[in-house]
């Protein structure tokens, strides 16, 4: 017997024995994944793992507002 699931991305049926992606139905669904992982849509709830790291940073690697021009 078969296993189907639903595809995490378009929840189109997959059956998990023949998806080369899965448990994507397609490459495309897939990436579409990754992408939203790596554009912060996607986060993994709690605080940060390492809150000393974010204080060593030195000051001038930190962003700052630009200088205003005159």
């Amino acid at each position: 017997m078969k296993r189907t699931v639903h595809c995490p991305a378009c929840r189109k049926p997959v059956s998990w024995e023949d998806a080369p992606y899965r448990p994507f139905c397609s490459e495309r669904c897939r990436l579409l994944d990754l992408g939203r992982w790596a554009d912060g849509t996607y986060r993994v709830a709690g605080a940060s793992a390492e809150p000393e790291a974010a204080a060593a940073i030195p000051a001038s690697e930190t962003p700052h507002e630009p200088e205003p021009r005159s």
